[in-house]
Parts: C-alpha cells; sequence; structure tokens
C-alpha cells in the first residue's frame, strides 16, 4: 500500500510537469547515501535521490509569470528554471530493533516535487547568484519508504529493517527556501579560483531556518559552469554548466552553519502525536568534492560531514553525494 502510495505521488508530480520543459535542457541525477563515507552505517540520512530537469524558459514560459510576480524578481532577467522530483529515507542508527528507540531519531520517509528559480546578476569582476525553491509533498508512509528500503535490503541481503511501526504519520508539507551568493574570481598560475560568500533561508512546515556560508571552486574554465551542489536540507541548487566545451574539471569546498528554528523530520508531526527527538538549534555542514565536465556530461562526487543535529546523537554524520548530469 505504501509502494503505491509513493507510485501515485511520483506519476502525479511528473505528470504535472508542463510539456515545454522536455524541449531541451540539463538533465541531472542525483543520489546522496551513507554508505558512500568512511563509515558506510545504515542510520540517519540513509538515503536520497533527486531527478532534476534544469532549462532556460521560454519568453512566454509560466516560470517567468511567476517570477514577474515575486518581490525582487523580474521574469524578463531570470536566467534558468528546473523541476525536481525528490525522495529521503531517515532512520535510526540501529534499524535492526524493532521497539521505539526513544533517544535516536524517528524513522520517516520524504517524498517531494518542486520548481526553482535561478537568476544571475553580473557586475565589474564579480556577479551574485540568487535561487528560490518551492516545494509541496509528503512525510510518513505514502512516501513509501518503508517498503523500498526494505525491499532493496532484502535484494542486497542487508539487516532487515523492523522499526518502520514507529515512523512519522502522513503529513503534507509546504516549503520555500531561497538563497543568495556573492562570488569573486581570480587566476592562479594557470588555474582558477573562485570564492565567496552566501546566505539564506527556508520557511515550511518541513524546514525553518536561517544559514550563512563560504563556498570555494578551483579548477579549469570556471566560466564554463557555476554552483556547487547543494546537499539536504537544500533542495535543488544551481550547479550547471555549458556544453560541448571538451573537458574541465574543478574542486569545490564550502562550509554552511544554520539556525534551525523547526525541522519536522526531527520534531515529529505537527498535528499529530509521534517520536521526536530535541533538537540542535545550531547545526554545521563541511563540504568537499570534485567534478568532471566532458562535452554534454558532468559528473561529481561530494563528500560531507555533518554536525550534531539532536541533543541524544552519539556521533556526527557523515555521508557522500554523486551527481551525473547530461545536456539534451
Amino acid at each position: 500500500m505504501q509502494a503505491r502510495g509513493a507510485l501515485w505521488w511520483s506519476v502525479l508530480l511528473v505528470a504535472s510537469m508542463p510539456v515545454s520543459a522536455a524541449r531541451s535542457g540539463l538533465l541531472t541525477l542525483k543520489s546522496e547515501n551513507d554508505s558512500y563515507s568512511n563509515n558506510g552505517d545504515d542510520g540517519h540520512y540513509s538515503n536520497g535521490v533527486e531527478l532534476i530537469w534544469s532549462f532556460e524558459p521560454g519568453n512566454d514560459h509560466w516560470l517567468r509569470g511567476l517570477a514577474e510576480r515575486l518581490p525582487g524578481w523580474r521574469g524578463s532577467s531570470m536566467e534558468s528554471g528546473a523541476y525536481r522530483l525528490s525522495h529521503q529515507i531517515y532512520t535510526p542508527d540501529d534499524i535492526s530493533i524493532p521497539w521505539l528507540i526513544e533517544d535516536d531519531r524517528p524513522y520517516a520517509g520524504l517524498l517531494l516535487g518542486g520548481v526553482s528559480l535561478f537568476d544571475q546578476i553580473p557586475h565589474r569582476g564579480w556577479h551574485e547568484v540568487r535561487s528560490l525553491n518551492m516545494d509541496v509533498g509528503i512525510v510518513g508512509p505514502a512516501s513509501g519508504a518503508e517498503w523500498i528500503q526494505r525491499e532493496y535490503h532484502e535484494l542486497v541481503s542487508s539487516t532487515e529493517p523492523r522499526g518502520w511501526d514507529h515512523q512519522l504519520d502522513n503529513e503534507p508539507v509546504v516549503n520555500l527556501a531561497y538563497k543568495h551568493a556573492w562570488i569573486d574570481r581570480f587566476s592562479l598560475d594557470g588555474y582558477q579560483v573562485e570564492y565567496g560568500p552566501a546566505t539564506g533561508f527556508s520557511v515550511g512546515n518541513l524546514y525553518t531556518y536561517a544559514s550563512t556560508g563560504l563556498g570555494l571552486r578551483f579548477g579549469e574554465n570556471l566560466e564554463r559552469s557555476l554552483g556547487i551542489p547543494a546537499i539536504a536540507p537544500a533542495q535543488g541548487g544551481w550547479a550547471s554548466f555549458h556544453p560541448d566545451q571538451g573537458f574541465s574539471w574543478y574542486a569545490f569546498a564550502s562550509l554552511e552553519g544554520r539556525y534551525m528554528a523547526h525541522n519536522l523530520l526531527l520534531d515529529g508531526n505537527t498535528f499529530t502525536e509521534s517520536h521526536s527527538v530535541e533538537r540542535e538549534e545550531w547545526v554545521g555542514d563541511a563540504l568537499a568534492g570534485l567534478a568532471l565536465t566532458w562535452d554534454r556530461w558532468q559528473l561529481s562526487f561530494s563528500y560531507a560531514w555533518r554536525t550534531d543535529e539532536f541533543t541524544e546523537q552519539d556521533s556526527q554524520d557523515t555521508f557522500g553525494s554523486l551527481m551525473l548530469s547530461r545536456w539534451f
């Protein structure tokens, strides 16, 4: 039943994408998993998958009309838009225990569909980048997370997850997130360096937070690419490149701190009683990775370190993110 719920949500979200988005664009598949890190544990942020279709909207596209109605945005100057579909699984550290583990995070599945607006403002020698992400979806059994994890673990003969009876209840989610970065660039021994601060916020019944950070990129032909891959809880993120320009590469790193005023996945359901843990208000991420670009393809890998997200947490989490992108 849960698998059917996830399937119908996915069909609905994909079907809602306008046909005009399929003409030309960048298709990205992102996989985030704790098994990509050194610890390899199956706990906390266990798995995430996101499908992103980025494109330049036509002059009469509805996303430009939406941007025109938003404070501080202009439809005519919006550079890119995206449709996104993502699924995430969260569990406690020990998934073999069938009873409620009160001092570890709740079981939760998250299914989201969203749209993004991207804007770039050039200045003399530097530029600004803005992104606005709007998401709707569901937390709970209807996300299909229990079925997905059970079937996958059976397929690979891994530990049977036995505590999903204690997962968060079904709850629709609506969230909006904004990020603004100021980016400068200079040359160093034949290579390029790009760096700058960023601030952002998220508002909704899924996440409410304020963030600030600093990003760095180093490599070849940085002008043909843009952005550092985003990791959850951030959705989307503008990581794009210009196609058909041969091979190039860049390394990247970032630091981000967030004041978390609300996290549904830790605080528990809004309208019903559910398992919850005491959320840490201050959370920090460190991210490092490498991106390789060849003509119409790009492959990137990121490694993330995250400080404790709740007070009872035994150790800090690490996980990896793989992104494969192709222009069509």
